[in-house]
């Protein structure tokens, strides 16, 4: 009798075997066919892009434009692109963008430029503007720049204003609604729910953990807001009042304005726009194709104008791998993007540990000179934010001088980063400052209690069986909140001995501000206003090099990860795109943005991942577009 159990479990486990082989190799045999299939159609010379001896560089970014790309396993977009699956949240490179511009400004084949913005979601301001930039250097070759859309959001136009005309549709519109810092409250609701907050910080104008401690904005927070939103909108208003030759006074700052020029426009946005001097002419899609294909012929392959995309147009100009010169001097360009976290993480986010591992590798090369520390951040974890200024300190006693480059934001911990740097650059539009620190956690003794859950027991001192289930001791949270007041005489501290300030002059623009890159500068939180090549020259300047190359120090991927990556980035432009090159975006409501953005500010706070439980983070240090 006790053999037949043992055979049946021999028989279902060979079965088992054999199942597991052959799924094993099925998947492999599709992941193959489709690699090969990929192989084909880029080595097929018949699908390869070419650029046509007169053509239109199609200028349309698709999604975020971002310093540095998160990282995705090349495997998974290959899949994602096999079964015709969108990117949820797209990102372009702005370095791309700008090579792509430069390019195209030489090339004799590109006779015009066209903005096509229709499908870019995200971008910070100051992005915008670099991208304006090289916009108006392109035009300096003689080459027109023309933008055309159904409709603009506040940051597509925006980019469209660099046009030497600007068409839309007739039934579309353009809203400038102004700059804004809305979130949503939950005081009333954890009280409802019996949820107890604890919150310690310092700072005045500290604000990120308002919507946990209150059910409106603090007066302080709204004082703090409406200053840098407002620098913000003016210079916004300004670049677009000189792109288009208009008067400030030509921009609705009231419901009540808009309402009167819609009447005289008979209700139509387009009129609106049109009477405004916002856009130059009213044109349905195929009045533009028919213009188009006037000015740069008809395409081989279709009925529309003669035209090259960015994507296709950026595989012409950008090597499948970077090719750097060992002999040369360098200046390595590090990005810390995202939101500040401890230990070790992947690409769009900031690692304590993996950030600082990238200073330390560009500090043992001997060929670099230089570094700029290049800071997208808000924040984050205050731990991880003295890893990676530390590893600063180190290059700089190696003897080899840091550049701080912000660009969009670089607040809290990403002032606290770049505060050590022997120089500090910002744009004016940048966000910056925040110099404050918080810890904050929930206690649910009393919501459970109403469900009848109870924690008790012993413990050998005050702090043994601490936890969410049990209420926080009145001298627990005086040492916590003691922990937060050394942390935030560090931050004052640090930032003093680097800015040659005193504490009381560092804690007077302190408190937990924010402030513009430009109102940085007079503060002397920062040093000088320009952009990332302006770093760049200044670190090479202080190295003094005079012959160098930029090196981008990043991450390293495996061969496997660079093979399929490579792979999956030619194959994107060949495949056939799911919509028309010039089909409308989907533009959601307003409820969607909003709730999209209460998911992104909770999964901010709750990747949040300090070991001390301290953070200099600054949640509110977003224009909304």
């Amino acid at each position: 009798m006790s053999e037949k159990p043992s055979v049946i479990k021999r028989i279902f486990k060979s079965l088992w075997v054999f199942l597991n082989t052959s799924r094993k190799v099925f998947l492999n045999l599709v992941f193959f066919i489709f690699v090969i299939f990929l192989i084909s159609i880029i080595t097929d010379d018949s699908d390869q892009v070419q650029v046509a001896n007169t053509t239109a560089l199609v200028l349309n970014p698709k999604g975020d434009i971002v310093e540095q790309k998160r990282e995705i396993d090349p495997a998974d977009q290959i899949m994602q692109q096999a079964f015709g699956q969108q990117e949820e949240n797209p990102e372009i490179l702005l370095s791309d963008l700008l090579m792509v511009i430069e390019h195209a400004k030489t090339d004799d084949r590109v006779k015009t430029m066209v903005i096509y913005p229709q499908n870019l979601q995200r971008a910070g301001f100051h992005h915008l503007q670099v991208i304006g930039d090289a916009i108006n250097d392109f035009k300096e070759s003689g080459k027109d720049v023309v933008a055309f859309g159904d409709y603009f959001s506040q940051g597509q136009y925006y980019l469209a204003s660099y046009a030497d005309k600007v068409w839309m549709n007739p039934e579309g519109a353009v809203m400038l609604e102004g700059f804004g810092r809305y979130r949503t409250y939950f005081k009333s609701a954890l009280d409802k729910l019996n949820i107890t907050q604890h919150v310690f910080k310092v700072g005045t104008y500290k604000s990120a953990v308002e919507p946990y401690i209150r059910d409106d904005m603090s007066d302080a927070a709204k004082e703090a807001n409406k200053a840098w939103l407002q620098q913000l909108w003016h210079n916004f208003k300004l670049d677009i009042a000189e792109n288009r030759n208009l008067d400030l006074a030509n921009f609705d700052e009231t419901a009540e304005q808009l309402y009167t020029k819609l009447q005289q426009a008979d209700g139509s946005f387009g009129e609106y726009a049109l009477q405004t001097g916002l856009i130059d002419e009213l044109r349905n899609r195929e009045q533009i194709r028919t213009d188009m294909i006037a000015k740069v012929g008809k395409a081989s392959k279709h009925d529309s104008f003669s035209q090259i995309s960015f994507k296709e147009y950026l595989t012409t100009v950008k090597p499948p791998v970077a090719m750097v010169n060992p002999m040369s001097d360098k200046v390595a360009v590090i990005v810390a993007k995202g939101t500040i976290l401890n230990g070790n993480q992947k690409a769009g986010s900031i690692g304590g540990d993996s950030t600082a591992k990238l200073l330390r590798k560009a500090r043992l090369d001997d060929k670099v000179k230089a570094v700029v520390l290049r800071v997208d951040s808000p924040g984050g974890s205050a731990y991880a934010s003295e890893i990676i200024r530390q590893e600063v300190e180190l290059i700089k006693a190696a003897g080899k001088p840091v550049i701080a480059s912000m660009a969009n934001y670089a607040a809290s911990g990403g002032y606290w980063i770049s505060a050590s740097a022997n120089e500090i650059w910002a744009s004016p539009n940048t966000i910056t400052g925040s110099i404050g620190i918080f810890g904050m956690f929930m206690t649910f003794e009393k919501a459970l209690d109403k469900v009848g859950v109870h924690t008790d027991g012993i413990g050998t001192t005050e702090f043994a069986g601490f936890g969410v289930s049990r209420p926080l001791p009145e001298n627990i949270g005086n040492i916590i909140q003691l922990g937060i007041e050394r942390g935030y005489k560090e931050f004052l501290t640090l930032v003093a001995e680097n800015r040659n300030m005193t504490l009381e002059q560092v804690d007077a623009v302190a408190q937990g501000r924010v402030w513009t890159g430009a109102k940085a500068q007079e503060l002397g939180l920062v040093d000088k206003l320009g952009g990332l090549d302006d770093a760049i020259a200044a670190a090479a300047d202080r190295a003094g090099l005079k012959n160098y190359d930029v090196l981008l120090v990043e991450k390293e991927l495996s061969p496997r990860q660079m093979f399929i990556r490579n792979l999956f980035e030619n194959a994107q432009v060949l495949l056939p795109e799911a919509t028309s090159k010039f089909e409308q975006a989907a533009n959601n409501p307003s409820l969607k943005q909003r709730i999209m953005t209460m998911i992104n500010e909770y999964e901010q706070m709750n990747q949040l991942n300090d070991p001390r439980g301290i953070y200099s983070f600054c949640l509110t240090c977003e224009a909304e577009f």
